[in-house]
């Protein structure tokens, strides 16, 4: 009998995550070699970062650059171009009557009772939306179609005017594609070097506000991806890394970089996608069946749920509005996103978390953050506001000494320096303050944890917490405490998990359409599928695996559940298995369900992928290190313990009382008194709290 062939691939694969204080990237090799690198990110010029990072881990390894035949990317600059307001000027180009769409909206305040909250102002501004004497009526006829001298004139005011994108959002546009698309190549025809995008390309949708929202966020990010990959692109061939570029997307896979720069809308939350998707990929391999993924990196703290290995893809959500959200009741502070994106929850709350007093005498963390540069007090680069990392030094729960791996020296006197304002306006002593500090952070994570457990009808008690990013393991447990969650997990690389999801995601593509008919009709669902099926597998291959997916809900909802459909042949028998698992899952969300006859579908939506050749299980491995020598250091929590510091290696799968503190090269995990921790087969740190 022939061997089995080894199904990881014969060169090295790089996955490179950008955050907001740390560029991590992690390399694995054929041999199943993991070499991990954190390094300071180098904004403006994100990417500058990504390729001297690649090339160090590359030269760390002894491999040579041409080795590498996946290069694997989870970038922000989609994110930070919203959050920034840096983008182009944008223009919209719509029907006649339909100017103000982006200003009408929807009727929804994120806060009920603060009467100086504002709407975010469009990123297409009012003189910049335009209008064409056209209309696509409800059924698809054209009464009357766009003229092409009028569109030619439009063009000749959009270069007068210089703008650098514009986004074509034309009334029922979904029913007739054709026609939109028709106006979007004429401006391209005009307008060499303006980015066009057709919002039918990606958000082919009813609801015109969410569709012009979505194409006009992708018009004013579209020329910053586009010149950020480019430019990405050429670094690494410089660097001699010709490898091709995928992209993680917000949905949990990767994509060409080719395609993302056509719809960059796909990459809003692409770093927190990769550290869910590892966390699904190592839920899955455990046998977890509930799992919270708690993500805090040095500006945020990002929570996601997974169940039965999978994790929530929403429909739509919102992105610039301080937190991401995509629930329907807790939205309206941002920009409407029409694209599938995992469901995170997302809170300013990260190491670099400015700690302030506010004029009411009450102690604030975040959401002004320090960055990267001049980052935390701590780290002697300038930086002298407190933040949460300078607290935690002052804590004792960072090493006083160095972080990443002694790349970053680390000045605890700085720290109570910058702290000592505070404590001051507090009547309180730095110490005092910094543990403060700690607490109040944590309160306002559980606010991102209930936004994706609670909120869905879930119980948080029932659920194992999953703690990564650079500062992740250090609250993890007491965010567990303050939960009512039992068990929390810290996975080998914490601090470098999204860059180790990059690795392990599956290459994906998505397609969708509206689906007007009734939903007994069978033979056009089939049909409709089928023709989208065969889309995906032209981009990603015959062996791409396919799934289908409804969006339904019950006649009169504005908001649908996206439910799988089994895999076979679409029978009656199959619809009714498709039925009952929309009334369970309303039920579950809702607390109340309808009847068959009330059910209707909205989308029919397809998802290609390629799985991907590593498994999670590659890259647990305990990393070689030299032994080394526990230590105490002091550790305040309500009292000042003396408190054990030791490496991951000398966990053993005995549990044994906190308080410890555990450091990794990359992260920081603290075990507080009243848990116990040991290590599990797969390597992972399991701290685990009494039912008491």
């Amino acid at each position: 009998m022939a061997s089995r062939p080894d199904p990881r691939p014969a060169g090295w694969r790089v996955g490179a995550d950008i955050g907001g204080t740390f560029t991590d990237v992690i390399a694995l090799g054929p041999a199943g070699e993991v070499v991990p690198m954190k390094v300071p990110s180098t904004p403006p010029d994100y990417g500058a970062g990504v390729v001297s990072a690649t090339t160090g881990v590359l030269a760390t390894a002894g491999a040579r650059p041409e080795a590498v035949t996946a290069m694997l990317h989870g970038t922000t600059v989609a994110t930070n171009a919203i959050l920034e307001m840096t983008g182009v000027r944008t223009a919209v180009v719509t029907t006649r009557g339909f100017r103000d769409v982006l200003e009408l909206g929807r009727l929804r305040r994120p806060v009920l009772y603060d009467l100086s909250w504002s709407k975010p102002a469009p990123l297409a501004r009012r003189r910049h939306r335009y209008e064409l004497d056209q209309r696509i009526t409800a059924d698809g006829q054209l009464d009357p179609p766009a003229g092409e001298d009028e569109v030619r004139a439009l063009a000749a005011r959009l270069r007068a005017d210089e703008i650098r994108a514009v986004a074509v959002c034309l009334i029922n546009s979904y029913v007739r594609p054709d026609e939109e698309r028709r106006v979007a190549d004429l401006l391209r025809a005009e307008l060499p070097g303006v980015y066009v995008t057709a919002s039918v390309d990606v958000s082919p949708q009813p609801h015109e506000f969410e569709r012009t929202s979505t194409a006009t966020v992708n018009a004013y990010v579209g020329p910053a991806v586009h010149g950020y990959l480019t430019r990405l692109e050429a670094g690494l061939r410089a660097a001699e890394v010709t490898a091709p570029l995928l992209v993680m997307q917000s949905s949990g896979g990767l994509l060409d970089a080719a395609s993302v720069a056509q719809r960059p809308v796909q990459i809003i939350e692409s770093g927190p996608a990769a550290g869910v998707t590892a966390v699904q990929k190592l839920a899955q391999l455990i046998g977890l069946s509930t799992v919270v993924a708690f993500d805090m990196g040095g500006t945020t703290a990002k929570a996601s749920l997974i169940e039965d290995g999978e994790p929530f893809v929403s429909a739509d959500y919102e992105v610039g509005g301080g937190m991401n959200v995509a629930r329907g009741l807790s939205s309206g502070a941002g920009y409407p996103v029409r694209a599938p994106s995992i469901d995170i929850a997302e809170v300013g709350s990260g190491g670099g978390s400015i700690i302030s007093v506010d004029p009411a005498g009450a102690l604030h963390v975040g959401p002004a953050s320090a960055g990267s540069r001049p980052g935390p007090a701590c780290y002697g680069q300038g930086g002298e506001l407190p933040t949460l990392t300078d607290a935690n030094v002052t804590l004792g729960y960072l090493s006083p000494h160095a972080l990443a791996g002694g790349r970053v020296p680390v000045h605890p006197d700085l720290a109570v320096k910058a702290l000592s304002p505070v404590a001051e306006q507090l009547g309180d002593d730095v110490a005092g303050t910094a543990r403060g500090a700690y607490q109040v952070a944590v309160s306002s994570m559980t606010t991102a944890v209930k936004a994706v457990t609670s909120e869905r009808g879930r119980d948080p008690r029932e659920a194992t917490l999953v703690a990564f990013g650079g500062a992740g393991p250090l609250y993890a447990a007491a965010l567990a405490r303050e939960l009512g969650i039992s068990t929390v997990i810290v996975p080998l690389y914490p601090g470098l998990f999204s860059s180790l999801g990059l690795l392990v995601a599956d290459t994906e593509r998505h397609e969708l359409t509206p689906y007007r008919d009734e939903f007994a009709q069978t033979s056009a669902l089939a049909a409709e599928f089928g023709r989208l099926a065969a889309k995906v597998t032209g981009e990603l291959g015959p062996d791409a695996v396919v799934d289908r997916l409804l969006d339904m809900r019950y006649r009169g909802q504005r908001f649908e559940l996206r439910i799988r459909v089994p895999d076979g042949e679409l029978t009656g028998d199959l619809l009714a298995e498709v039925r009952s698992r929309f009334h369970a899952e309303h039920k579950r969300t809702y607390g109340r369900a309808g009847t068959d006859e009330l059910v209707e579908l909205v989308n029919l939506r397809v998802r290609g992928r390629v799985p991907t050749p590593v498994s999670i299980a590659d890259v647990l491995s305990l990393p070689a290190a030299a032994d080394r020598e526990p230590t105490t250091r002091d550790c305040r929590f309500a009292e000042t313990v003396p408190t054990p510091v030791v490496g991951r290696s000398a966990l053993g799968t005995e549990p044994v009382a906190g308080p410890v503190v555990i450091e990794d090269m990359d992260a920081t995990t603290l075990v507080p008194p009243g848990a116990r921790v040991h290590r599990d087969r797969f390597n992972n740190i399991v701290i685990t709290w009494s039912a008491a």
